[in-house]
């Protein structure tokens, strides 16, 4: 027998092995199934009413600006020297409280929303034009916006002259207003509501229960 006969495959194999595939069952895909399964939070978190300290102040005004305080650098602290550093972009506003009426400036930068200005609209505080620039403002005041009260310099600077003065004139026309509110307060108890006060007061007594 040659070579030849040997390597090729005689006919009657062939039909034997398509048989033999077609008799095999055809393997099915596997499907993928969504996972039904539902597991409850090991802790439940509480819905917690955030509030922002302004809940119950109106706001009376309020102006786009970017805010700069003058004083000391993290670098340059301690050694007296002195520049404009900028504090952020936000709105301007100027609020009133509702029960005793009193109005401050506040300011919060943008993205953050951390306060960045915050002082009563004292009526000694003079807005002076910051030199070089129509569209700004400089002023100093005791500030609360770190969370104790500080002497600090700002100005504040306005996308142009029209909105600076408009913000100037409702600042100055708000300070007019808390020094009535604050000559109010200042006023002699001529109708003995003090006293009637006083009266009621000690009428009431503390339990240590």
């Amino acid at each position: 027998m040659s070579d030849e006969q040997e390597t090729k495959p005689t006919e009657e194999t062939k039909p034997a092995e398509e048989a033999k595939a077609e008799g095999e069952p055809k393997k099915e895909e596997a499907k993928e199934e969504e996972s039904t399964a539902h597991f409850e939070p090991v802790v439940k978190l509480e819905e917690v009413e955030v509030k922002s300290g302004e809940e119950e102040e109106e706001t009376l005004c309020t102006y786009r600006s970017k805010l700069f305080l003058y004083g000391e650098t993290l670098l340059d602290k301690g050694t007296g020297k002195k520049s404009w550093k900028e504090r952020g972009i936000g709105e301007a506003r100027i609020l009133r409280h509702r029960e005793h009426q009193r109005l401050r400036f506040l300011m919060r930068q943008e993205k953050t929303m951390k306060v960045i200005a915050n002082h009563a609209l004292d009526p000694r505080i003079k807005l002076e034009p910051n030199a070089g620039s129509d569209r700004s403002w400089v002023w100093s005041c005791f500030d609360f916006a770190d969370g104790e009260l500080e002497e600090k310099v700002f100005a504040l600077r306005f996308a142009n002259s029209e909105v600076a003065e408009e913000f100037k004139n409702k600042y100055q026309e708000h300070q007019k207003e808390m020094e009535k509110l604050l000559a109010g307060e200042d006023k002699p108890d001529e109708g003995g509501a003090a006293g009637e006060a006083a009266e009621a007061l000690s009428g009431l007594k503390t339990s240590d229960e």
